[in-house]
C-alpha cells in the first residue's frame, strides 16, 4: 500500500520534533548536572578521596584580672595513622609501639583496621613533642604527626574547684572549664589530602589546609595575690587544725566580684583521675549548706535597724544567760549571760538573748522578708555549677520559738555564697549584687575585649544610714567584742563571728561545729569582704572568735596592701586582752641628733645606717604602731642632707 507523501512528512515532521525534545531534555540534564549539581557532585567526589587529618585549636587561656594565666595550653601531639597508606603494618606496628611505650600487638590492631584514617587511643594522644620527633625521624608511610595540646596547670592545686579540669579531648568536664567550655574550645581545623581507591596519594590534587579556629580567652574577677594568700592560709589552717575541711570567699561588696575562692580538701586539676569524685565534684563556697550561728545575726541587726525597732546606744537588756520561749529556755553561749547591756554589746558579746529579743520585735513577716531581701532561700546567681539554695522555715510553719532560733541564725541553712553577697549588701550602702567570676571575654589574637560581665544588682535592701550602723557595730565588734582575733592595726576592720552545731539526722553533735568569721575592710568604705568557716577543728576550743577570725584578719592584713589600699590611723582602739601584747605608735625622729635619741626612752630596738649625727629617714613611717621591742631602722646623715 503506498503511504501519501503527506503521511511522510507528518511522520518526519514528527520523528523530528521528538527527536528534539529528546536532546533538549540531554542538554538539559547535562547542564543542571554541570551548572548546578556540579560543585555538589565534586565535593562528594573529593570527600570519597580525602583523607582528613585534624588539628585541635588551642583552648582559651584563662587569666586572673590582672593578666596572670592560670590555665594554659602547652602542646602535646596527636598520631594518626592511615591504614591503606601502611606499607609494613608488623615494621610500623614494632617502632610505634617502641616509641609510645605500649603494646606492639594493640598497635598493629588498630593500624590494619579498615577504616579511612585512624588515632592510637590512648598511648598516641597527645604525646610529649620528643616523642612525636622520635616518629617523625622514622619517615613511616600513612603515619601523621598532628598538632594538638593539653591543659595545664601552672599553680597546681590553686583555685582548683573554681577552674574545674578538662578531659583527653579537652572537653571541659568541671567548674568553668565546663561552664563556659563553649566559649573555651574554639572550632577544629585539619589538612586534608586525597587518595585512590587503593589509599595512594593522588598527586595531582593539592593538600588543603583549614585553620582552627581557637577559643576565646576568659578574664576572671579573681585577684591572684589574694587568692594565693587564702591558699597560703588554709593551708596553715589545715595543719594547725586537721579540720574536717576549711573553706574562704573573698568578694568587692561593691560589685559582686569574687577576688578569691577556695576550699579544702583540693586537688590538681591536671591530676583529677587520682581523686575521689567528691573531692573535685564539691565546691564548697557554693554546694554546701549548714546553719550559720552568729553570722546571721547581722541580718537580725540590719533589719531591726532598718525598722527602727532599736536604738543600739540607748536601748539595753538584762542577759542572766537565757531566754525563755514557748516554753524552752534558750541559752547564751556564756555561761551566767553578760548581765545589763546596751544592744550595742549585745552585738559585740553575740548575745543570743539580745538577738531573740530583736526577733520578737520584728515579727516573723518583717524578720522573713528581709532574710528573703538579702537573698537567702535561693540561688545567688553565681557562675559556678552545684550551687545550692539552702533552707528556711516555711512561714506558715514558723512560731514563737522558730523565730527565736532563726533570729541567732540556728535552724535556718544556708551556703558560704549567701552569706557573702548578704552581709556585702548590709555593709556597701545596702546594695544586694548577684556574684560573678567571668569578667572579660578577650581575643586570643589581639588581647582586645570581645565581651564583658557587668555587676549585676538585684535589690537594694537596706538605706545607706542603716548600713552605716551595721558597719560601725560591726567595727567595734573586732575591736571590743568576740571578733578582735580578726583586729589589723592601720586598717578599719567589721566582722561577726560565728559558731553552729553540726546536725546529723536531725541531732546535733557534741563537741562538732563549724566555726566561722566574716569580715570586711575598712569599715568607712569597704573593698573586701572576706569569709572563712572550719569544719570540727580539733585540739582547740571551737570558736569562730578563736580559730576563724585570726584567719580572716591575716587575709584581710595581706590582701588591703595587695589592693593597693593604704592603712590609715583613724580607727577604734583595740580593747587588749591578756593575751595581746600592746601596740605603741612610732614617734617621728626625722632631725634628731643621736645624743637626742640616746637621751630618750623608746620602747623599742633602734638600729642606725650611716654615720651622720642626724637622723634624715626611718623605717616604718611615724605614726604605725608596733609591738613593744619592735626594731626601726634611722638612716643617719648630716643637716645638709635633710635640708634637701
Amino acid at each position: 500500500m503506498r503511504v501519501s507523501n503527506v503521511t511522510v512528512r507528518r511522520r518526519l515532521v514528527f520523528v523530528f520534533i521528538a527527536g528534539l525534545l529528546f536532546l533538549i531534555v540531554i542538554m538539559g540534564r547535562l547542564g543542571y548536572v554541570q551548572f548546578v549539581k556540579g560543585e555538589w557532585l565534586t565535593g562528594l567526589a573529593l570527600d570519597s578521596w580525602s583523607r582528613n587529618v585534624p588539628f585541635e585549636p588551642k583552648r582559651g587561656e584563662i587569666l586572673d584580672r590582672n593578666g596572670v594565666g592560670i590555665a594554659k595550653n602547652i602542646s602535646a601531639p596527636t598520631v594518626y595513622v592511615v591504614p591503606k597508606q601502611v606499607r609494613d603494618p608488623a615494621g610500623t606496628a614494632q617502632k610505634l609501639a617502641a616509641a609510645l611505650n605500649i603494646s606492639e600487638k594493640e598497635v598493629y590492631k588498630t593500624i590494619t583496621k579498615k577504616e579511612s584514617i585512624v588515632n592510637i587511643y590512648p598511648g598516641g594522644r597527645k604525646i610529649s613533642n620528643k616523642k612525636a620527633n622520635e616518629i617523625r625521624a622514622y619517615d613511616l608511610p600513612g603515619v601523621f604527626i598532628a598538632e594538638d595540646s593539653k591543659r595545664h596547670y601552672p599553680f597546681g592545686n590553686y583555685l582548683s574547684h573554681v577552674l574545674g579540669f578538662v578531659g583527653i579531648d579537652n572537653q571541659g568536664l568541671t567548674g568553668l572549664e565546663l561552664q563556659y567550655d563553649e566559649y573555651l574550645s574554639g572550632d577544629e581545623g585539619h589538612v586534608s589530602f586525597y587518595t585512590d581507591v587503593r589509599g595512594n596519594r593522588m598527586p595531582s590534587l593539592s593538600d588543603e589546609y583549614e585553620q582552627p579556629t581557637d577559643g576565646l580567652d576568659l578574664k576572671l574577677t579573681i585577684d591572684s595575690k589574694v587568692q594565693s594568700i587564702i591558699e597560703r592560709e588554709l593551708d596553715i589552717a589545715e595543719a594547725t587544725y586537721n579540720p574536717d575541711g576549711v573553706l574562704a570567699i573573698a568578694m568587692d561588696p561593691k560589685t559582686g566580684e569574687i577576688l578569691g575562692m577556695s576550699s579544702r580538701p583540693d586537688y590538681n586539676p591536671s591530676n583529677y583521675r587520682e581523686v575521689p569524685q567528691e573531692i573535685y565534684n564539691r565546691n564548697k563556697p557554693v554546694w554546701s549548706t549548714y546553719e550559720p550561728g552568729s553570722t546571721f545575726k547581722i541580718i537580725t541587726l540590719a533589719a531591726a535597724l532598718e525598722e527602727n525597732k532599736v536604738d543600739l546606744q540607748r536601748d539595753s537588756i538584762h542577759d542572766p544567760g537565757s531566754i525563755e520561749v514557748a516554753g524552752r529556755k534558750l541559752r547564751c553561749w556564756k555561761k551566767g549571760g553578760h548581765g545589763s547591756e546596751t544592744f550595742l554589746e549585745v552585738v559585740q558579746n553575740s548575745c543570743n538573748p539580745g538577738f531573740v529579743v530583736l526577733g520578737q520585735r520584728l515579727g516573723k513577716e518583717k524578720l522573713f522578708s528581709y532574710i528573703k531581701d538579702f537573698g537567702f532561700g535561693e540561688k545567688t546567681g553565681i557562675d559556678l555549677q552545684g550551687e545550692s539554695t539552702g533552707i528556711l522555715f516555711n512561714l506558715d510553719r514558723v512560731g514563737p520559738l522558730e523565730l527565736a532560733t532563726t533570729a541567732f541564725g540556728q535552724g535556718v541553712s544556708v551556703t558560704p555564697i549567701q552569706q557573702v553577697s548578704a552581709v556585702a549588701a548590709a555593709v556597701n550602702g545596702g546594695y544586694l549584687y548577684t556574684p560573678y567570676v567571668a569578667k572579660e571575654w578577650l581575643d586570643p589574637e589581639t588581647g582586645e575585649t570581645v565581651s564583658r560581665t557587668t555587676p549585676d544588682m538585684k535589690r537594694r535592701v537596706i538605706s545607706e544610714d542603716t548600713s552605716k550602723q551595721v558597719r560601725e557595730a560591726l567595727e567595734t565588734v573586732v575591736a571590743q567584742g568576740t571578733g578582735k582575733g580578726a583586729f589589723v592595726d592601720g586598717y578599719r576592720v567589721g566582722g561577726k563571728t560565728g559558731t553552729a552545731q553540726k546536725a546529723v539526722n536531725g541531732q546535733y553533735l557534741k563537741d562538732n561545729h563549724i566555726v566561722s568569721f566574716i569580715g570586711f575592710a575598712p569599715a568607712d568604705d569597704p573593698q573586701i569582704v572576706v569569709y572563712v568557716a572550719v569544719d570540727n577543728p580539733k585540739g582547740t576550743l571551737q570558736f569562730g572568735g578563736i580559730v576563724a577570725a585570726p584567719i580572716v584578719g591575716n587575709i584581710i592584713e595581706d590582701s588591703l596592701p595587695a589592693m593597693g589600699v593604704p592603712k590609715r590611723k583613724n580607727q577604734v582602739e583595740k580593747e587588749l586582752t591578756w593575751l595581746d601584747q600592746p601596740l605603741i605608735e612610732i614617734p617621728d625622729l626625722k632631725g634628731k641628733s643621736r645624743q637626742d635619741i640616746h637621751k630618750a626612752f623608746y620602747e623599742l630596738k633602734i638600729e642606725t645606717v650611716g654615720s651622720g649625727d642626724v637622723v634624715i629617714d626611718q623605717a616604718p613611717d611615724p605614726g604605725l604602731k608596733m609591738t613593744v621591742g619592735s626594731t626601726i631602722r634611722l638612716y643617719m646623715g648630716d643637716k645638709t642632707s635633710l635640708e634637701d
